[in-house]
């Protein structure tokens, strides 16, 4: 949401500026113009990405539009439901949870936790660990190797297309100077005609770089730079449930494991210690029974 007001505001204060100089909106109406500077930005990022980098790009600017990041609240029902998974553990051992871990959509535990399963990248990066725990005859560092190798492909495979993007928009001037140059080619083709003609026909030529410039620097940089951020938000949140697994499989407490967790959560969204602590074990039934034990420990 907030991508679409930045947006408006920069076209906003551009046109509201033009228009306060007593400009004329119709000569910044140019379709050729950004038919030539928007077809080929399309055409190099076609020619320059394979098809599963496009879809990154187009996945990664509605991630951006929506503005749905991951806030406290994601990761205090990220921090609950790991607590209930390893107080799960603690009571009734590893094989407990195997069913979990094996098919998670079907899991119901992770089943009251949509955000988690519908991110398939934690999800995977969790059960795949636990399976490896689970299976046995690793040890901690060399899961936490493995862990750091994920998340390493992971964060490689998501900044693909925030660099695709990123250098889109450093080409779009340059685009902008080539509809300018057309257009400037066919002033030269109208000289000796009207003034008035000519003058049309230069000033369409101009607008093609302003527009390069504008979608670059308004557009298409931001939105790369905002998809750059989303990344790095993302990595450290796999950061977050690689710290609690590391915990766990050190043989931490689940509340020692959670804390821990807690500690490696961005200061802007990281809860206190009493959020965490009454969002884990606020809960009824059978979630609380399994609760109280941890809390004696």
């Amino acid at each position: 949401m907030f991508a679409i007001v930045g947006i408006l505001v920069v076209f906003g204060a551009v046109i509201g500026g033009f228009l306060m100089e007593k400009g004329q909106m119709a000569v910044l109406l140019q379709p050729a113009e950004l038919l030539i500077i928007a077809g080929a930005a399309t055409g190099t990022l076609l020619v320059a990405n394979p098809l599963h980098i496009l879809k990154g790009i187009v996945s990664g600017i509605l991630g951006v539009i929506k503005g749905k990041g991951i806030g406290k609240e994601r990761y205090l029902n990220t921090l609950k439901m790991m607590y209930q998974f390893l107080n799960k553990v603690r009571k009734e051992g590893l094989l407990s949870v195997e069913n979990d871990v094996e098919k998670p959509e079907a899991s119901p535990l992770f089943k009251n936790y949509p955000e988690f399963l519908g991110d398939h990248a934690a999800r995977d990066f969790v059960c795949d660990t636990l399976r490896m725990a689970i299976t046995g005859g690793v040890e901690p560092f060399d899961m936490d190797q493995m862990m750091e190798l994920d998340m390493d492909v992971h964060h490689h495979g998501m900044s693909q297309p925030v660099a695709a993007l990123s250098t889109t928009a450093d080409a779009l001037p340059g685009l902008g100077i080539v509809a300018a140059v057309l257009g400037v080619v066919i002033t030269m083709g109208a000289l000796g005609g009207p003034p008035e003609e000519i003058g049309h026909k230069v000033a369409a030529a101009l607008v093609g770089t302003f527009l390069g410039i504008l979608l670059c620097y308004g557009v298409a940089g931001p939105l790369s730079s905002n998809m750059a951020k989303t990344t790095e938000e993302h990595n450290g949140y796999l950061h977050v449930l690689r710290v609690l697994l590391l915990a766990f499989l050190k043989g931490s407490a689940p509340m020692i494991a959670i804390e821990m967790a807690r500690r490696a959560i961005p200061a802007h969204v990281r809860p206190s210690f009493d959020e965490m602590e009454k969002h884990c074990k606020g809960q009824g039934g059978a979630a609380a029974a399994q609760a109280a034990p941890a809390k004696a420990a």
